[in-house]
């Protein structure tokens, strides 16, 4: 059977994460024996390690990886290159806030053998208007500099191969801040077998977000010269 590691990053989650774990584990049933819940938490203040050590013992599936860099990104990073190098075959990645729902999961489960990757598709957000602005400006940056057209690059809500995934994740630095809108990006530029799946997407289910808008805005302006750089590389490598 297939082995499925769902990685997630955590970031002072204390609210959340025992739920959130304990809601997503059972995905990893009828699934390969070496099929893992994997979550990097490096960097929180609260008592997010330490509720999810106590959650190691009763759920012996679940990992930890407490020494990635603190940012989102980079987390994202360390779990996909993780996860390729104990050996999954199918790698999920949802965030630990609870804005994702398991029962969803099933379907794109189903789909795995069609597609190299299922995207999620966040059509209605309950995260707020801003924040959905804000992918839609990123999409048509996307578009402006790869000519690509996507409509949701950075849903975290994604099961993809393993194989696929490791023949873009080396691209990335190790602190680099959107991986998976690069993935996304990827997939459509280089004509991959993905295809886009319609999710729901609850607001934030406690805590307190710890990316805001001028965060944002900070990350985007910083992407704009990586995108240029991704692009001229991207043009190297299609000829």
């Amino acid at each position: 059977m297939d082995n499925l590691y769902v990685v997630m990053p955590a970031y002072n989650e204390e609210a959340n994460i025992e739920e959130v774990v304990k809601a997503w584990y059972p995905v990893l049933e009828g699934k390969g024996e070496g099929s893992r819940l994997v979550v990097a938490d490096s960097g929180s203040v609260d008592k997010t390690h330490e509720i999810l050590l106590s959650l190691k013992e009763k759920y012996p599936k679940v990992e930890v990886l407490p020494d990635t860099l603190k940012q989102h990104g980079p987390k994202l990073i360390a779990l996909y290159k993780y996860a390729i190098a104990q050996g999954a075959d199918y790698i999920f990645q949802t965030d630990s806030d609870g804005q994702t729902s398991p029962a969803e999961f099933a379907a794109f489960w189903e789909l795995r053998n069609q597609h190299d990757a299922i995207l999620g598709n966040r059509v209605v957000r309950g995260d707020g208007k801003s924040r959905k602005f804000v992918e839609k400006f990123l999409c048509f940056l996307l578009r402006l500099y790869f000519g690509v057209k996507v409509k949701d690059s950075n849903a975290p809500f994604r099961l993809m191969k393993a194989s696929l995934v490791n023949k873009y994740v080396g691209r990335f630095k190790e602190d680099y801040n959107l991986p998976n809108v690069m993935l996304t990006t990827f997939f459509a530029y280089y004509n991959e077998n993905y295809t886009l799946k319609e999710i729901t997407f609850k607001p934030r289910q406690g805590g307190k977000n710890s990316i805001n808008i001028k965060k944002i805005i900070k990350i985007g302006w910083a992407a704009l010269g990586d995108f240029r750089a991704f692009k001229k590389e991207m043009k190297k490598s299609k000829k």
